[in-house]
């Protein structure tokens, strides 16, 4: 099967993937969870969020809006989709910028086995206990020209055992053995709050539809995200930032296979 096709895939599946992420993106979360064709529910309560977590297909960890109830709620959900065998999507948000958001990163980590790890270069860089230069939710500027940004994504996935997700100005995905690049997306991107949350909800829908194949589920969800931004970008991103969230939603919404393979712009390190 081509890797494109898994977003034929999602659509046929329709995973239920859980969430527990932050307040600022829910909606746009959940929206781009439905337009890729997968059904979100967004459960942060302690009280169910392993019943939720045991009926989902896959469970996304955000810690875009941290605090001590839905940390504990993360835990609780992480452990119950280990034990129903879902795959576990984790974007650590913001890690490196407090001692908080460190301490709660590394407790998630060390209990709870998860299927991808995405985020930007400073938040991989501090999980993989590296020198980085966090600028809050973003990354530092001193650490977006990193040239080993490779070889910390491999390191790292064969240290975790998972797939780590880095996502920038060109995308970086690795299992430890293969290593993909995605040259897809537009600087726009970066000027809308939540795409890299939006990004980590398209890897719980691929990776809840091949839970086998996170790898390439997760590259095909980092792809869709590159691919629809230029979408979005032309039909009207020149119209401003509230055009262009609409637009990204619609391009989104209207993805396939065909559309993939022709646009992609993916190679293997």
């Amino acid at each position: 099967m081509k890797i494109f096709n898994l977003i034929e895939k999602v659509r046929a599946k329709k995973p239920l993937v859980h969430h527990i992420t932050n307040y600022v993106t829910v909606n746009d979360c959940a929206n781009v969870t439905l337009g890729i064709g997968a059904s979100p529910i967004m459960a942060d309560a302690n009280e169910e969020a392993a019943d939720i977590a045991g009926i989902s297909q896959a469970v996304v960890l955000n810690m875009g809006t941290l605090n001590p109830r839905t940390a504990r709620s993360m835990l609780i959900a992480g452990k119950a989709a280990n034990l129903a065998g879902a795959p576990v999507v984790f974007d650590p948000v913001g890690a490196g910028a407090s001692a908080y958001r460190n301490e709660t990163a590394a407790a998630l980590i060390s209990e709870v086995k998860f299927a991808v790890i995405r985020g930007n270069i400073s938040e991989i860089k501090y999980i993989a206990g590296l020198k980085s230069e966090t600028k809050g939710v973003d990354a530092g500027e001193g650490d977006i020209d990193s040239a080993d940004g490779q070889n910390i994504a491999k390191s790292l996935a064969k240290r975790l055992d998972c797939v780590i997700a880095i996502t920038g100005a060109t995308d970086i995905v690795s299992d430890g053995e293969k290593t993909a690049l995605i040259k897809n997306g537009h600087s726009m991107l970066a000027n809308l709050t939540g795409t890299g949350c939006m990004c980590t909800s398209l890897v719980g829908a691929f990776v809840g539809a091949s839970p086998r194949a996170p790898f390439e589920a997760a590259v095909c969800a980092v792809l869709s995200m590159g691919i629809a931004g230029e979408i979005a970008y032309e039909k009207a991103g020149e119209l401003g930032n509230g055009s262009f969230r609409a637009a990204l939603h619609d391009a989104i919404s209207k993805l396939d296979a065909a559309t993939l393979e022709k646009k992609a712009k993916l190679s293997e390190a």
